[in-house]
């Protein structure tokens, strides 16, 4: 089958890759999955590279076609941060001739799409919370809001990186006595089957226990907190604000607080819906910007591109394509 009339679909965070081949009436053609995308550890061309034997496989599953492009490609990619970083990506994907036309964008606005509405108003704020922290938001008139999302250096604070650091932070100064008590102090160098924060320190110091393994305390964190401990708490409290402070900025910086607007909450620390943290981010966000319509979403960000494409595709897809795309990732 020609595949001209298809888009490719790419979401691309730094530890995997998702890349769908779709057709204008939403059905999923092919599908493939596989590393991490980091232009900031490899260089622009390298990392474009890990795309293109996942675009091949999802083509393979479409069956016997042309080798020419397909309509569109919809990149969300971890990594586009900055302008220049889109435009060098841009430039990139487009000279590879995948497909006839390209847009890329950071990987938040995938978080958006998936979880505004497929016809009407397209008005929205995203903010994923999973290994690290960002915000985006999509206004009248095609405008924007985001942030750098650079890390400390751009003003962020938080995410599942960032708080397993907290935890480890608190923990030690608990136990050497330059910080309040905390339960964290025993919970945290208990998951590795340590007695002290001293032994834990030494083995992350010493990589017998590997920096991969960090991302298991940020749940621990909130177990902690669960059960009543002030230190745990205060820090999931001051992620709350954080994830409620960018998303009323970008309402600001959009001009939408004055009408009710979809905040999209994902990434896998807001996807876990832990009391404290969830419960904490809609009262705050009734308080700030009460026009807010706060949801969870839990979909795989790749559905978000997908949609991206479909909205790509000439002429307009039917609302039922709509339907049946999301229907793939129900």
């Amino acid at each position: 089958m020609g595949l001209t009339g298809t888009a490719l679909a790419i979401d691309a965070g730094n530890s995997k890759t998702d890349v769908a081949l779709v057709a204008t009436d939403g059905r999923v053609l092919g599908r493939a999955r596989g590393g991490g995308f980091q232009p900031p550890v490899v260089g622009t061309a390298r990392a474009v590279d890990v795309l293109a034997p996942l675009i091949a496989a999802a083509r393979a599953q479409a069956g016997p076609g042309d080798d020419g492009p397909v309509g569109h490609l919809s990149a969300f990619l971890a990594n586009a941060d900055l302008p220049v970083e889109v435009t060098r990506l841009t430039a990139e994907i487009a000279d590879r001739g995948w497909a006839e036309t390209v847009s890329v964008h950071n990987d938040t606005f995938a978080l958006l799409r998936a979880g505004l509405p497929d016809r009407g108003e397209q008005s929205g704020v995203a903010v994923v919370c999973g290994a690290g922290i960002n915000c985006v938001g999509l206004g009248h008139d095609g405008a924007t809001a985001r942030f750098p999302s650079l890390g400390r250096v751009s003003g962020d604070w938080g995410g599942g990186s960032f708080l397993a650091d907290e935890a480890l932070w608190h923990a030690a100064r608990a136990e050497d006595g330059r910080g309040a008590p905390t339960a964290l102090a025993r919970a945290l160098p208990a998951h590795f089957g340590l007695a002290t924060m001293l032994e834990l320190i030494e083995a992350l110091h010493l990589h017998r226990i590997p920096d991969a393994r960090r991302h298991e305390l940020a749940p621990l964190l909130f177990d902690v907190a669960a059960g009543g401990d002030a230190v745990a708490r205060s820090v999931v409290a001051r992620q709350a604000e954080e994830i409620a402070l960018m998303a009323s900025v970008a309402l600001q910086r959009l001009d939408l607080r004055s009408e009710p607007t979809p905040v999209v909450l994902g990434g896998s620390v807001l996807a876990a819906r832990h009391p404290l943290l969830h419960d904490h981010v809609i009262r705050l966000l009734a308080e700030h910007a009460p026009k807010a319509v706060p949801h969870v979403i839990t979909t795989p960000p790749v559905l978000g591109a997908a949609l991206a494409a479909l909205d790509r595709t000439t002429p307009a897809p039917p609302q039922r394509a709509y339907e049946r795309l999301r229907e793939e990732w129900a």
